[in-house]
Parts: C-alpha cells; structure tokens; sequence
C-alpha cells in the first residue's frame, strides 16, 4: 500500500506540475508520458526553446523529434531546482510537425516550469572573465580546435563545441571566421553530432583538384565519430558553400582501426606533394598511425611512430605534421610532428610535444632519442595545438587555453575555454639540434588602441610602476628587453589593487624562465588535491602551498644564460602569454584575478638588472 501511496502522490505532483506548464502564455503544453518522460508541444512557431541549466544536475535527454531517423537527442543538464543560465534549443520552422521529447528528467525539476519559447536568444556577455580579445564561443562549452583551413580570404575555425552547456559534451564542430586572425565572427554549429556518435576533432583541406569528387575547391572535413556503440571512427563531410554548412558523406566511415583499438581518433590529412598523394594521421593510443590516399575516401596504412617516444605516460591526441625550413633557409628544411598528451605535463595534465625528423611520404623518422622531450610550450595551458592549412608558407596553429585537469571546473558560467593568440611556428638550430619557436601572429598588433612612452630604467632592488596604463581594463601588451647584471633573479609582479599578482622572472642561478600564478586571484576551485610545495624567488624559501587540481603552481622553462632577454607579455581578462626571444620560449597560463592588474613592481635580487625599451599597449578589439 505505501508503494501505490508514493506513486499515487508522484502522479498528482507531476499533473499539479503539468498543468503549470500548460499555461497559454508560455506558448507550449507538456504532454505526459511517464514519470520522468514527457513530449513538450510547442504551441506558437518559434525559433528556439530556452532551455534552463544546472550544471551540478544529472544529464536528461532532450530530442527534437520530427520522427526522421536523423533526429538525435542532446545529453542537456536540465535545471532540478536552481538555474545556471539558459541555453538555446533550435526548433524547425519550415512547417515540419515536430515535439520535444525530454527523458530522464524528474517530474517536479524546475526546468518544466522555466522553459521559454522565444524567436531571440541574448548571447551578450554576462561573464566577468571572459577575454576581451581572445576567441572565445558566445555560450557554451568549446575545447580542441578543429579543421582549421584557410580559404578566400577568411580564417575558418572550427572547435569541439557543445552549444548546451558549460561542461564537456554534445561534440559538435562550432565555427567562427576571421579575416585578419584576430576579430572572429561566430557562426553556426558546421557539423552536428549525430547518430553515429559525437563529432570529435580532425581537421579540413580545399580540395583545388576535386580529387574526392565533391566539387572543385569544396573545403573537405576529416573528424572522428565516437560513440560507445561504433567505438571511434574516422569520417568525412565536404562544403561546397564555403564552409558555412557540410554534407555528411553516404560512405561513412572512411577508416576505422584495423585492430580493433579503443582510442583511434584526431585525422590530421594534409598534400604530401613529391608523391602526389595525401596523408592523414590518426592518433592512436600511445602512437601517431599514417594513411594514404589519392581521393580522400580510401585510405592505406603505411606506417606508425610513436610508441615509447616523448613524455610518459601519456595519451597521444590531435597530431600535426608540417614541413619548414630550418633558420629560414629553403634547402635545409624538416619535419615537424606536433604531438598534444593528456596526461603527461611537466606541471601536470595535457600539453603540446613535437618531435623534429625527416618523412619520406611514408615514414616519420625522429632525428632524437625516444627519450628526448620537446615542448612547444612551457605553461600550463596550452594544448591540442593545430595548424591552418592552405596558407602558403606560413604555418600557423592555434591552441586551446586550458588543462583538463581543471577545464570542466574553470569560474565561468556563460561560457567555458578560449584559444590562446594563433602563433607563427618556425624551426631553428641551436647547437647540434633543432627546436621549434612559436611566436604570436604579427596580426596581434592589430589590437594597440594606446601606449605608454618607450624608456628604459635600471633595477637595483625594486622599482615600481603604478597605473601601467590609466585606461587599463585588463588588457594590455608589455614590451621589454631585461639584461641581468650579476643578479640572481630578475623579473616583474603583474599586481592589482587586491595585492593579487602574477609573478615573471628570470632565474639566473638555475637558469630558469618562471610564471607564478600562486597568488594570481581565483585558485581554489574543482576537486581538491593533496598539498604540493613551491620554490618562491625570495631568498629560495620553500612555502607549503595547498593545490586544487594542480592549479596554484609556478611554471618554468629552460633558458640559455644570454647577455639580455626580449620579453613579449600578453595579458587578457583571464590568462598571461609569454613569448621570449621571438617565441623560442613560449609559456601560456590562466589566470582569474578579481580586478585588473594594474601596476608593475620591477625587482632585482642580489644584484642589478636594465630594463630597456619598455612599452605598453592597451588592448582591444
């Protein structure tokens, strides 16, 4: 008898519910079906249903069911008793008779009664961090970037995109363009997940000689379906409007793992012109596997490279491979094998390896020891770097600014991720080897809205600079060149007037470039961890420090001892780039300070430093 109470009394809480919903003036009816399970009929054409999120509830189900086979539903944490913010579910307008379909849903969760129907979704920033010039998505989740292709004069970006919700899920492609690499119109999604799975990463070429039969210069998508029930395959779709919307190829997949492997995804295929072929690489497990083709459809294994290389242990994910030419010259040229890892960090969680070998269309041979360690850079956000294809000698890639450590836990709430500065990569001899530099795009220089005067100061002690730019709202360019002079430690704290700060300098006992974030602003958030320790410039005094997912950490990178050291600071609302010496350095970090760092303290420990040509830029679109 109690168990008939129970659902007696849950039937009457759904139908007191429902009856809410049912009001006219929210312009749609929930229909029951079960107990967590309803049709939602909308009542008046509109272009969206608003759909209200909790990021800390479970994933319900959501479909826009136009009985299609097509028709997939989105895994969507709908609001149980609170809301997050609201995100915007398309609905079909061109007379298709059509009814949301929700499942797994609790019947008195605050999303039945909250849903909106609206022809409009206000997408303005609400968010205190969101960067002021780096590429973001309007709301929603964003991580690797994907197919990014050149083309008539725009910058095609696409990302792994999940337009409902701020945590990972619901791959899509999303898309912006650029013209110039650093104002981005947002776009449409490009490519959907569908019932085949989730549209994982890969990347897209222009197919000049219409080699895979979709049209002359189609931009052609490589990406990986993933699903529990198909495992991860490699697919293929081709535009033929420039990018804007793709059609999913009839013979999908193109390539799936011949030995059955789990982790098979990532292609990256680009022209390998002296055998007049293409070739993709596909990350696979702990090694990169290659491909070749001559219509982009029917792939041939070749080769593998990889297993026991690099750092360890790790998972290899969205290769890359370009060809440059050493110290610029022509007729020394190498490979370059870009390799992202999760895990596998020095300071913990993912970043970007690469490996510098020759390929001969076939196979890749590294030129170092599978022990030998090469990375693109050294902080602790910069991962699934990629490059644009079709730009000519130019290579330029893209990376994602976070760590997945702590990438579903970040404190922003309309959005989540963002892509550091696009970086120009160039190969140059140092020694007896080679090493990849990774500069920021000239295009940068695009955003100077105003300067400070160039000039130069010695350091004996500290000096400081209040008021960097009077204007500053967070986002600023520091151009300067430092020549250590018998000190120990030279740098500069990045300070707001929380006293939160960002600490820069150089080791010249442990020849060390270093970026502390320990005291930066917002540390402390995700799963806690057990505490670490940290080595502070200030007399070498090791300080106890309690981590949360690795966060509050300072990271270095190796410098040779050099008589001056240029130095090219990028500071945004949320994040601090460091190129040295034209991006041989290059080191990429978060940050979430509680209000704009606006004053510089210079300092030079047991000795003296010469600032020379400082500027600073503030920054904008």
């Amino acid at each position: 008898m109690r168990t008939n109470y129970i659902q007696l009394l849950m039937v009457a809480l759904l139908i007191t519910t429902l009856a809410a919903c049912s009001s006219s003036k929210k312009n749609y009816t929930v229909m029951t079906q079960t107990e967590d399970n309803a049709m939602v009929q909308i009542n008046t054409p509109a272009r969206y249903l608003l759909l209200p999120i909790q990021n800390t509830s479970p994933e319900a189900q959501v479909l826009v069911n136009t009985g299609n086979a097509d028709d997939t539903a989105m895994d969507i944490r709908l609001a149980i008793d609170s809301i997050d913010y609201y995100v915007p579910l398309a609905l079909p307008l061109d007379g298709t008779s059509f009814t949301v379909d929700i499942s797994n849903l609790p019947a008195n969760a605050l999303a039945w009664e909250k849903m909106e129907v609206s022809d409009t979704f206000d997408a303005s920033n609400t968010d205190r961090f969101r960067p002021i010039y780096h590429h973001t998505p309007l709301y929603g989740w964003m991580n690797d970037a994907n197919g990014l292709v050149y083309k008539d004069g725009e910058y095609h970006l696409y990302f792994q995109y999940n337009p409902y919700g701020t945590k990972w899920g619901n791959m899509h492609w999303g898309h912006s363009v650029s013209k110039d690499l650093v104002t981005w119109e947002h776009l449409e999604p490009a490519i959907d997940r569908d019932n085949m799975g989730h549209i994982f990463s890969g990347s897209s070429v222009v197919d000049t000689n219409n080699d895979a039969g979709f049209g002359k210069d189609a931009i052609v998508a490589f990406y990986t379906s993933a699903s529990d029930h198909n495992g991860q395959i490699q697919c293929l779709a081709y535009s033929n409007d420039n990018g804007r919307t793709f059609t999913k190829y009839d013979g999908n997949p193109i390539l799936t793992p011949h030995d059955g492997l789990k982790d098979f995804r990532d292609p990256k295929v680009f022209w390998y012109a002296p055998d007049n072929k293409w070739v993709m690489i596909v990350s696979a497990d702990k090694e990169m596997r290659f491909y070749s083709s001559t219509d982009l459809k029917d792939w041939t294994y070749m080769s593998a490279f990889g297993e026991g290389y690099g750092a360890k242990p790790s998972q290899f994910e969205c290769p890359d491979m370009v060809e440059l030419a050493v110290d610029g010259n022509p007729n020394n040229k190498k490979w370059a094998l870009i390799v992202n890892i999760n895990p596998g960090s020095p300071f913990g969680g993912s970043a970007t390896q690469y490996f510098i070998g020759d390929f001969d269309g076939t196979n890749f041979v590294c030129d170092t020891d599978p022990d030998d360690v090469k990375w693109l850079d050294w902080g602790k956000d910069h991962y699934a770097t990629v490059c644009f294809s079709n730009t000519g000698d130019r290579v330029i890639g893209v990376p994602w600014m976070n760590n997945w450590q702590y990438a579903n836990y970040t404190p922003t709430t309309q959005f989540r991720s963002s892509n550091a500065l696009p970086r120009e990569l160039t190969l140059y001899k140092e020694g007896n080897d080679i090493f990849m530099a990774a500069n920021v795009v000239k295009e940068t220089e695009q955003l100077r809205k105003e300067s400070s005067k160039t000039f130069s100061f010695d350091v004996n002690g500290e000096s400081q600079i209040d008021q960097i730019l009077p204007t500053n709202e967070g986002a600023m360019e520091l151009i300067m060149t430092i020549e250590p002079q018998k000190v120990r430690v030279a740098g500069f704290e990045l300070i707001n007037d929380l006293g939160e700060k960002v600490d820069i300098y150089l080791d010249m006992a442990e020849l060390k470039l270093v970026m502390d974030r320990t005291q930066s602003g917002l540390i402390e958030f995700g799963e806690q961890s057990e505490p670490h320790f940290i080595e502070n410039h200030d007399n070498r005094k090791t300080t106890s420090i309690n981590y949360v997912n690795d966060f509050a950490l300072a990271t270095w990178a190796p410098i040779l001892k050099e008589k001056e050291y240029k130095l090219h600071v990028f500071v945004d609302i949320s994040s601090v780039e460091i190129f040295l010496n034209d991006g041989k350095v290059a080191m990429t970090n978060l940050v979430f300070p509680n209000s704009a760092y606006n004053t510089l303290r210079f300092y030079a420990n047991d000795g003296t430093m010469r600032v020379k040509d400082f500027t600073a830029y503030k920054l904008g679109l």
